[in-house]
């Protein structure tokens, strides 16, 4: 899997998905300080799952119709920075075949998936 790190994301979460065998490259690395939409062009450009932890990102997306090849928000707000990227790296153990063409939010109870205008529930742990 190929994911694009918006950073908004916690460095500790990228690191714990690298460590997890996971590709992911980190805009914070990168070409920190670039717009929402440059991040979006850069995600589909390489054909990689967009992780953030910006809700903007659901504006580009819903209502401004912009193509994805799937975006992942983290909402977990109040953690501790080990707790949130084992709460990630659990939800893309458990559903990684689920995100690509997909949002999906994860939070401290669940991950949710919405797919082709309906909104599955997937609870977590």
């Amino acid at each position: 899997m190929n994911l694009l790190a918006d950073e908004s994301v916690d460095e500790q979460i990228v690191q714990r998905l690298r460590r997890e065998g996971i590709d992911v490259s980190y805009v914070a690395e990168m070409e920190p300080g670039i717009s929402d939409e440059l991040v979006l062009n850069r995600s589909n450009e390489g054909n990689a799952l967009l992780l953030t932890a910006d809700k903007d990102f659901g504006e580009l997306v819903f209502r401004d119709n912009r193509t994805t090849r799937g975006v992942v928000l983290v909402r977990l707000a109040g953690l501790s920075a080990g707790r949130k990227a084992a709460i990630v790296a659990d939800a893309f153990a458990d559903h990684a075949t689920d995100f690509p063409n997909c949002f999906a939010v994860i939070s401290a109870n669940r991950v949710r998936i919405r797919r082709r205008g309906a909104l599955e529930e997937v609870e977590g742990e």
